[in-house]
């Protein structure tokens, strides 16, 4: 048993180099702090008065900011470095953490949440980049895995933490996220060296787009563009789950508790199930795998139309949260495939960019069809969606995996999964 166990974890975790360990030790840290973000509608409610309508806003703010970040990120991580883009987008994250947590006027809260969502994100494009320059190439779906696995643990454990800390005031939040996303930067700082490659090696692929760094280049590279289209669509589905899920389940009969728990689901499956989807990611091809996770997103949330119980509620988070583990760890190393090497934190920050983008436009167009058309069209469209998505990656798979087979020729950086 013994034996088979370890078998198990080094097939998990094994082989992985020092540097990947310090960015996952110390994404753990600053996601068992992340306190603000998900009270920050509480907080300008009870707290500060806020009405929904303002507080909505505000939050709004923060999601253009974030938005903001990502494309900015990458382009830092490519230009000056993915050490210092994370050390500074970490400091620079605890201050704007502390000045919103002091500011007192309306329009002083508004312009720090919109800071805050600026320098609070730019760093994650130069973390998914660093990943990608320090693992190798046969191992970057498992690491950006175990990578967002540790994410959904600490996020796991840092609401329940929140709860109980809000008893001492909403301030404590941000002074601990502020001391916990600081301390994240020291360890950067001081443990992980510069990753970014010095001179990126020779390659034959006329599609990378050309000024390095550039904000538009991923979007002017027809491969990624063909990507990110059906990637966004399932972003677009999966961010139901913010307004129109809970809407639609209140509406049900459901209450908050209930909901709870059956949105509790997601966050358990993951943590119990994603560090070990490796090796059936591995037996699919990736646009198998991207076209797997779109049906099940669409199927998970089109379930949701028949959803009268919380079994049933339960069950179709669950199989939406499977979409999500399938497609988490595909994604991201088909990103890292794409960009050439000097752009790996562009291509990131275009990639950040999109779930970004999805998550300020899902609530507004799910609520807008859930009140014009009902809640029948809203999840039948998710799942019709959802499998022109998957049918959109299988397309695209070939294409694809010729523009990359032509490069293995001329690059050693390239991941020997097939798409």
């Amino acid at each position: 048993m013994t034996g088979a166990l370890r078998r198990a974890l080094r097939e998990m975790a094994g082989g992985l180099p020092r540097t990947y360990w310090v960015l996952w030790v110390g994404t753990l840290v600053n996601r068992l702090g992340s306190f603000v973000v998900p009270f920050l509608a509480l907080y300008l409610t009870r707290e500060r008065g806020f009405s929904v309508e303002r507080a909505g806003l505000t939050v709004s703010l923060y999601g253009v900011g974030a938005v903001i970040a990502s494309p900015l990120g990458g382009m830092l991580a490519d230009r000056v470095g993915r050490r210092i883009t994370l050390a500074g987008g970490l400091w620079l994250g605890s201050v704007g953490m502390l000045f919103l947590g002091f500011a007192r006027e309306p329009a002083a809260i508004a312009a720090a949440a919109f800071c805050l969502g600026i320098c609070g994100e730019v760093y994650r494009p130069a973390v998914s980049a660093a990943v990608a320059d320090v693992v190798s190439p046969e191992d970057r779906q498992r690491a950006f895995g175990l990578l967002y696995w540790v994410v959904n643990v600490g996020f796991a454990i840092a609401l329940p933490m929140a709860g109980l800390m809000v008893r001492y005031g909403y301030l404590t939040l941000f002074i601990v996220d502020a001391i916990t996303t600081f301390t994240y930067g020291c360890c950067i700082w001081l443990l992980l060296p510069e990753t970014r490659p010095v001179k990126p090696p020779a390659t034959s692929d006329t599609q990378a787009p050309g000024a390095m760094g550039s904000l538009l280049a991923p979007f002017l590279d027809p491969s990624f563009v063909a990507f990110a289209v059906p990637y966004f669509g399932v972003a677009l589905i999966f961010y139901q789950s913010q307004v129109s899920l809970p809407m639609d389940l209140s509406s049900r009969g459901l209450t908050e508790a209930q909901f709870g728990a059956v949105l509790s689901v997601n966050g358990l499956l993951i943590v119990a199930l994603q560090p070990f989807t490796n090796p059936v990611l591995r037996r699919l091809r990736r646009a198998q795998a991207l076209a797997l996770a779109a049906v099940l997103t669409g199927i998970g949330f089109g379930l949701h139309a028949l959803t009268g119980n919380v079994a049933l509620a339960a069950l179709a988070v669950a199989i939406w949260t499977l979409g999500e583990m399938a497609q988490a760890p595909v994604a991201p190393s088909v990103v890292a495939d794409l960009a050439p090497s000097g752009l790996r934190g562009s291509y990131q920050g275009a990639y950040h960019m999109l779930w970004g983008l999805a998550s300020s436009a899902a609530p507004a167009l799910g609520g807008w069809v859930l009140g014009r058309a009902g809640t029948s069209a809203l999840w039948l469209g998710c799942l019709a969606l959802g499998l022109v998505c998957a049918v959109w990656q299988l397309a695209i798979a070939g294409p694809r995996r010729r523009r990359l087979d032509s490069q293995r020729a001329v690059r050693t950086d390239l991941s020997p999964l097939i798409d």
